[in-house]
């Protein structure tokens, strides 16, 4: 704890103290005096900068900060939140004026004073501080979502954009869904912010983005479904590979295309097989899923060989594991949805059983019909061939 100055001067004490209240905690003669706390004592104490930086030399404050144009004649009270440095994270933090501006800082001060971040970029540099960046102008009218706008990540690993820089498309997509604005608007208004993008905003992006009315959210870091870009093209009359390559700008890479569209597959490439969204994502790894084949088979009428064929050509394979079988059984559709293994992973006992316990069937036809369809089974244990009572 700092001693107080040595004066009976009501506004030395206040200029003194760190909460301009005359009492303490006290300014670190010791240490340099923040411009900041000159400006907010200018504003509270009705006096001038230069006036409270004289006054706190005279009581024995050897440094202090001071910008380094000519100091403002006046300050006023709605100017002491946009001195607060916004990245500090575990206590109030004058600005350093001796540091560029970022464009975080004019933003979130902007958001929070329902100003425009001209305005505010106007009054940090009237008071002395330097603004990164080119000196473009920035938009006259104020937007309390632009600091989310110029942002990616979460919580403690966010970011924020800062003069001139490019921001990637797939940021681009994602602001714009969380301050419910779109993709185009976003886009607009971080073009007015000085910051550049990878491709020109147009606003026919809007239904590429969308599917069903709502903001697509699922694949803002991956490729596309190819139902989705199919959908699209029906509803806006562009080809499946004019929509791929408009996707592909805005930062979501092409998957397989057909060369030539075929009536039902929408249906296919559906989760539900209504030819609607939620569409079918693409799994390298584990490979497409053999119910879905065979639901689809049973809908569409084809072979199961015919629908994996088909699926395939738009990049959805079965694993090299799987086998298919010659026609779709819906007994077979309804045992895989007992299952919850993938051709990856060896189906055990317990998982034979469960299925077995959920089918009415026993468990050595289970193994048996798993095995037939590609799934790894241990072979050095015995399974009884009596049917299971299903389960309730």
């Amino acid at each position: 704890m700092y001693d107080a100055p040595d004066s009976q001067d009501p506004d030395d004490l206040k200029a003194a103290s760190r909460e301009l209240d005359g009492r303490g905690p006290w300014l670190n003669p010791a240490r340099q005096a923040p411009y900041g706390h000159v400006l907010h004592a200018a504003a509270v104490l009705g006096h001038t900068p230069a006036g409270v930086a004289a006054r706190l030399t005279a009581l024995g404050y050897a440094d202090i900060e001071l910008a380094e144009a000519p100091l403002p004649g006046t300050v006023d009270p709605a100017d002491v939140p946009l001195l607060r440095d916004v990245a500090a994270r575990y206590s109030p933090t004058w600005l350093d004026v001796g540091k560029p501006v970022s464009l975080h800082q004019v933003v979130e001060s902007a958001g929070r004073a329902d100003r425009s971040p001209a305005d505010v970029a106007r009054r940090l540099t009237a008071l002395g501080y330097r603004l990164g960046g080119t000196g473009r102008p920035l938009p006259e009218t104020a937007d309390r979502g632009d600091a989310v706008l110029i942002s990616s990540g979460h919580g403690h690993y966010r970011t924020w954009a800062d003069w001139g820089d490019e921001v990637p498309a797939y940021c681009v997509v994602e602001s714009g869904g969380e301050t419910r604005r779109g993709t185009y608007a976003a886009a607009l208004r971080l073009v007015a912010l000085g910051l550049r993008l990878p491709y020109t905003p147009d606003p026919s992006d809007e239904p590429l983005l969308r599917s069903a009315g709502e903001v697509v959210t699922g694949w803002h870091y991956r490729t596309p479904p190819v139902g989705h870009i199919l959908e699209v093209a029906r509803e806006t009359g562009r080809t499946p590979a004019d929509v791929a390559a408009r996707l592909a700008e805005l930062g979501h890479p092409a998957p397989p295309l057909p060369d030539t569209p075929e009536p039902d597959d929408p249906l296919l490439l559906s989760e539900e097989l209504d030819g609607r969204a939620p569409w079918l994502g693409r799994d390298t790894t584990v490979g497409l899923p053999m119910r879905h084949v065979l639901r689809a088979a049973l809908a569409t009428g084809r072979t199961p060989a015919d629908v994996a064929a088909r699926l395939a050509v738009m990049g959805h394979r079965l694993h090299e594991n799987a086998i298919l079988p010659g026609t779709a059984d819906e007994a077979d559709v309804r045992l895989l949805a007992t299952l919850d293994r993938s051709y990856l992973e060896q189906v055990h006992l317990e998982h034979v059983l469960r299925s077995a316990g959920l089918t009415g069937r026993s468990p050595a036809d289970v193994a048996a019909r798993l095995t037939a369809l590609g799934h790894r089974l241990p072979d050095d244990v015995g399974l009884p061939d009596v049917r299971a009572s299903v389960a309730p």
